[in-house]
């Protein structure tokens, strides 16, 4: 078993999980300060004035990206099952 193999494969994982992670996240960001800003400036103390529109952007920013982290996923998980058998070994 070769732990540079395992580090590779856990270190791409890692990775991916951050990448795909990414557009819902940023989105929600984007969002939340815009909200907040906005919140701030109308003195609106509103909470689900900021947790609404976060939740579409990110459920938003799922539907866009959703096919790019389908890609991701799909390719990982392909080449994680091919190298597998050489992990085992």
């Amino acid at each position: 078993m070769d732990t540079s193999l395992l580090l590779g494969v856990a270190r791409e994982a890692l990775m991916l999980m951050v990448l795909a992670s990414l557009p819902p996240i940023g989105a929600s960001l984007i969002v939340g300060f815009m909200m907040s800003l906005l919140q701030a400036t109308t003195q609106v103390q509103e909470s689900t004035l900021s947790v609404v529109p976060k939740l579409c952007a990110a459920v938003l920013s799922l539907v866009i990206a959703g096919p790019w982290i389908g890609a991701q996923l799909t390719r990982f998980t392909t080449q994680l099952m091919l190298t597998l058998p050489s992990v085992a070994s």
